[in-house]
């Protein structure tokens, strides 16, 4: 991020801008998009750019990533039918872990209506414990490390 305050980041701060439809079923009974939603979405921009970025289908490497930490800050709401951009970037990359920042824009806006981070520890499909990122992983990556 280019400043410490999350509500400044904008969509030119994200080397990869994702677009996700909500649904119908995304709105809760406020009126809008619900938290958990927020979460699903992070996790289906970080995990689907990874696929088409990696060339490979991750669900059949030996090293999995799962997901140890998520956090987001919420700023504006989301309501269906909008179409939400989510922006991904590279926080930290190490041995065994990934920590993604994340952001989500409402349609037409540069300010973003949530602010999240992603952290996945790769482990062994088998034994579960901790492992190399995989090196389609790592070559992804690449893409996201001039941010």
């Amino acid at each position: 991020m280019t400043s410490p305050d999350p509500r400044e980041v904008r969509r030119a701060d994200f080397p990869v801008l994702r677009e996700l439809p909500t649904r119908w079923s995304d709105d809760d009974t406020y009126g809008h998009v619900n938290n958990v939603v927020h979460y699903l979405m992070f996790d289906t921009a970080v995990n689907g750019w990874l696929i088409e970025a990696s060339g490979t289908d991750i669900r059949r490497l030996p090293a999995i990533g799962l997901v140890v930490e998520t956090s987001c800050r919420y700023f504006a709401e989301l309501r269906f039918p909008e179409v939400v951009t989510a922006g991904v970037a590279l926080e930290k990359l190490g041995r065994t872990s990934v920590v993604y920042r994340l952001a989500l824009f409402g349609a037409g806006s540069d300010a973003p209506a949530a602010v999240g981070r992603f952290v996945h520890v790769y482990v062994d499909r088998d034994d579960r414990r901790p492992t190399l990122v995989p090196p389609e992983i790592r070559t992804a990556l690449k893409q996201l490390s001039s941010s």
